[in-house]
């Protein structure tokens, strides 16, 4: 690793951990490139062209670390829940290969919502082979409920991905415990599963969008991972 790729990876981790513990809106460029080490204050202009870059890398590194193993597991999958498996799994395997403590959960669930980051995640998702490729896959197999409610079950799903993950994280880190990854996969396969099958007494008043193009798309304002 270069000096200069080591200092881009440092000021993400900084970035990551202290975004993930303040806030997006209460860190600055300057604390972040402080925390990091780097004399130069302007080190997140100079590495990522300011903080839309920065914050765009963030996601990106999530989303390719989990693209391929979705790609993977989806290939394998038959049925509605080898799809969410495809979804969720690859996710807390990574959580699971961070250092310990680590703050990439705690650092998404906050950028899902951030006026920042939202734009930032259904533009990724957007262009996602394996997000799209789930999303179509998922749609088609959920054909026997109203398409509204379909959608509006994704979009649900994806923000009990990230505030779970992020809540298990967060505790992991309080108590010292280990927080057991794969039984948290587990978990949220079998609970995800259920919620997307479950009976649907009303149809659904969410507008009427193409999730099959847009994937994890605006409901009510929710937006795309």
């Amino acid at each position: 690793m270069t000096r200069s790729d080591a200092a881009r990876t440092a000021l993400l981790d900084v970035a990551e951990r202290l975004f993930a513990e303040h806030g997006i809106s209460d860190v600055s460029d300057r604390r972040i490139a402080e925390v990091a080490g780097q004399k130069n204050h302007s080190a997140v202009r100079y590495h990522f062209g300011g903080r839309e870059g920065l914050l765009c890398t963030l996601v990106e590194r999530h989303a390719v670390a989990v693209a391929a193993q979705r790609l993977s597991l989806l290939e394998q999958s038959e049925s509605l829940v080898g799809d969410v498996r495809a979804l969720v799994l690859p996710v807390t395997a990574n959580l699971a290969e961070l250092p310990t403590p680590s703050w990439r959960a705690r650092f998404l669930a906050r950028a899902f919502y951030h006026p920042e980051t939202a734009p930032l995640f259904r533009d990724t998702s957007r262009t996602s082979l394996a997000d799209r490729s789930i999303g179509t896959s998922l749609l088609s197999r959920m054909s026997a409920l109203d398409p509204g409610v379909a959608r509006g079950r994704l979009s649900l799903m994806m923000r009990l991905v990230l505030t779970s993950c992020a809540d298990v994280e967060g505790a992991a880190d309080r108590d010292g415990a280990d927080p057991r990854w794969p039984e948290v996969g587990d978990f949220l396969v079998d609970a995800l599963a259920g919620m997307l099958t479950g009976p649907s007494t009303q149809t659904s008043r969410y507008p009427d969008v193409d999730w099959a193009s847009t994937q994890w798309s605006e409901v009510h304002g929710a937006p795309s991972v």
